[in-house]
């Protein structure tokens, strides 16, 4: 049921959730656990693979290891765990981030794994995101394969003509086609947008006349944020 909900339905609960969990008293562990069941429920009623949904969350590497140096780093009392001396704010900060961005991440990949892209488009640009913007994702989505493309002939012409650079001295190749790829980019999105100037384009993409999503899908997407609302401010009054 979730893949055939209305893509500015789920874009617009995601991101309520999103405030919602930001919002959120650090203090209250158990809210935290309720927003993950949620997430979890939904991914499971998405019927999302277990691996598909880790993989995706990888993503979130770099900030758990900020994370786990807050508490080193940070100023203010300390505890001591064993032969470690941690900062109290730090280990506060470091949960903090660490379960708002973690269950952020992970609305995220229910929402991009259950809603093609083309769709999130579309789904921003009935949310009245400025054309501009659902442009120029537009655009980076359908040109993304023809670059990567391009990136996979130059290095089969590299390593044809028996270069095949191993160590950091031997960078000079790339970086000659990184520039010659960012030329040739450069001058195909040019003759791209004379191309569509010719043909009336105005700045912004078409807007598609969809037909009007349906009662239960607003129903069905308002639920997660409306629950996660209600633990939010019971925390809020347990806190």
């Amino acid at each position: 049921m979730i893949h055939r909900l209305a893509p500015a339905h789920k874009i617009a609960a995601v991101l309520l959730f999103v405030l919602v969990v930001v919002a959120t008293p650090r203090e209250q562990f158990w809210a935290f656990g309720l927003f993950a069941i949620l997430l979890m429920g939904s991914a499971f009623a998405a019927r999302l693979r277990t691996t598909l949904v880790l993989r995706r969350l990888t993503i979130e590497i770099p900030f758990v290891v900020f994370a786990l140096f807050l508490p080193f780093l940070a100023g203010g009392e300390r505890v001591d765990l064993g032969p470690l001396a941690l900062s109290v704010d730090g280990l506060w900060a470091a949960w903090n981030v660490l379960a708002k961005g973690t269950l952020g991440v992970l609305a995220s990949v229910v929402l991009t794994a259950t809603t093609p892209v083309a769709e999130l488009i579309r789904g921003l640009q009935a949310l009245r995101v400025p054309p501009l913007f659902t442009s120029i994702a537009s655009f980076m989505v359908r040109y993304a394969e023809v670059i990567a493309g391009e990136m996979r002939r130059m290095k089969v012409a590299r390593e044809s003509r028996g270069h095949n650079p191993r160590w950091i001295w031997q960078i000079r190749a790339i970086a000659a086609s990184a520039g010659t790829l960012f030329v040739r980019s450069f001058e195909r999105g040019e003759r791209v947008h004379l191309a569509m100037l010719s043909r009336g384009f105005t700045g912004s993409m078409p807007v598609t006349q969809a037909s009007e999503p349906p009662r239960w899908s607003f129903v069905t997407s308002a639920s997660l944020p409306a629950v996660a609302i209600v633990i939010a401010t019971a925390a809020w009054i347990s806190s």
